[in-house]
C-alpha cells in the first residue's frame, strides 16, 4: 500500500470511528427520521390526560429519578418480575405510580413505529412533558437511550436515596451517578410537587433514635401538627402527606423555604442544611428568581438523564415496557 492509499485508509477508519461515536451518543430529535411523530405523540398524550390527573406529574418525574439511579436511565424500573425481585418490587419503588400510563404511550408508539422508541426515552420525555403541562420548567431531553433487560430489587434498595438519608449518604449515592452537590440540591427541588406517605417520615415523629423519640431537626410546631392531623401513630403507613404543603401543584421555590424553616418532610430534606455548601446554595436559590431556579434545575435534569445510558449497539428496544424479554 502506497502512502496516499494508507493515508486515505487511516482517514476513513478515523471517520468511521467518529461516526460510530456520534451514533452512540444521545442527541436532540434522535427519532426525526425513524419515528418523526414520536415526541409529539408523547406530548399530546400527556396534554390530553394530565389536566384530568395533574397529580401524576410528580410520580412521573420520580420514576425518571428512580430509573436513572439503578443501572442508568434504561427503563429497567418498568419491568415486571414473576418472582417479585424486580426494581419495582423494592421498598423505594412500592409507592411509584404511572407504570400503566407509560405502557399506554408505548403501545401507541409501537403501532406508529414498531421496535423503534425505547421505554427509557419515554420515561425521560414524559417526566419533562408532565412537569411542563402543570406549569413547571422545561428542559432539553436528548434521546437515543436503549433499554436494559436486568431489573434487580436489591440494586434499587442499594442505589436509590431513601428519605431517611443523612448528608453523607446523599452525597455518596449522588456521586455514584456522577452527580455533584449542586445537582443534589437542585434535583431535591422536585419535592416542590407531589405527595408522600407517613411511612416515609414516621420515625422522625415517634422513633427517631434510642435516646430521642422526635427528630430535633424537624420544627417542633410542625411535628405537633403532623401528629395531630396526619400521622397519628408510628404504624400509619397510608396517610398521604404533601411534600410542599399549600403549594404541591406549583413548581416553585416554596420547598426550599420550608427546608430553611426546618419543615422539610424527610430527613434527606433536613440533611441539605447540615452542609455549609448546600445550605448556601439553598439560600441563594431562595434569594433569587424562580426563572434562575428553573434554568439551573433544567441543567441538572438533563445531566441526570444522561447517567450511564445505553446507546448505539448497547441495550435493546423492548416492545413492552413491563416485559424484559419483549
Amino acid at each position: 500500500m502506497n502512502r496516499l492509499n494508507f493515508a486515505v485508509a487511516v482517514a476513513v477508519t478515523v471517520l468511521i470511528g467518529v461516526l460510530g461515536l456520534s451514533e452512540a451518543q444521545l442527541q436532540m430529535n434522535f427519532y426525526a427520521k425513524s419515528c418523526p411523530n414520536a415526541e409529539k405523540i408523547i406530548s399530546d398524550h400527556i396534554q390530553k390526560h394530565i389536566h384530568n390527573g395533574p397529580s401524576l406529574a410528580a410520580p412521573l418525574i420520580r420514576m425518571h429519578f428512580h430509573d436513572c439511579f439503578v443501572r442508568g436511565c434504561d427503563g429497567s424500573v418498568l419491568i415486571n418480575s414473576t418472582s417479585g425481585n424486580a426494581e419495582k418490587d423494592s421498598q423505594p419503588n412500592l409507592t411509584l405510580r404511572g407504570f400503566g400510563f407509560v405502557e399506554r404511550i408505548k403501545s401507541i408508539l409501537e403501532k406508529e413505529c414498531p421496535k423503534t422508541v425505547s421505554c427509557a426515552d419515554i420515561i425521560a420525555l414524559t417526566a419533562r412533558d408532565a412537569v411542563v403541562a402543570t406549569g413547571g420548567p422545561s428542559w432539553r431531553v436528548p434521546t437515543g437511550r436503549r433499554d436494559g433487560r436486568i431489573s434487580n430489587s436489591t440494586e434499587a434498595l442499594n442505589n436509590i436515596p431513601p428519605p431517611t438519608s443523612n448528608f453523607t449518604t446523599l452525597q455518596r449515592l449522588f456521586a455514584n451517578q456522577g452527580l455533584n452537590l449542586k445537582d443534589l440540591v437542585l434535583l431535591s427541588g422536585a419535592h416542590t410537587i407531589g405527595v408522600s406517605h407517613c411511612s416515609s417520615m414516621n420515625t422522625r415523629l415517634y422513633n427517631f433514635s434510642t435516646t430521642v423519640k422526635q427528630d430535633p431537626s424537624l420544627d417542633s410546631e410542625y411535628a405537633t401538627i403532623l401528629k395531630a392531623t396526619k400521622c397519628k401513630s408510628l404504624n400509619d403507613n397510608s396517610t398521604i402527606l404533601e411534600m410542599d404543603p399549600g403549594s404541591r401543584r406549583s413548581f416553585d421555590l416554596s420547598y426550599y423555604r420550608l427546608v430553611l424553616k426546618r419543615r422539610g418532610l424527610f430527613q434527606s430534606d433536613s440533611a441539605l442544611t447540615t452542609n455549609s455548601a448546600t445550605l448556601k446554595m439553598i439560600n441563594d436559590l431562595v434569594n433569587g428568581s424562580e426563572q434562575t431556579f428553573y434554568k439551573a434545575f433544567a441543567k441538572s435534569m438533563e445531566k441526570m438523564g444522561r447517567v450511564k445510558v445505553k446507546t448505539g449497539s448497547s441495550g435493546v428496544i423492548r416492545t413492552r415496557c413491563s416485559v424484559a424479554g419483549s
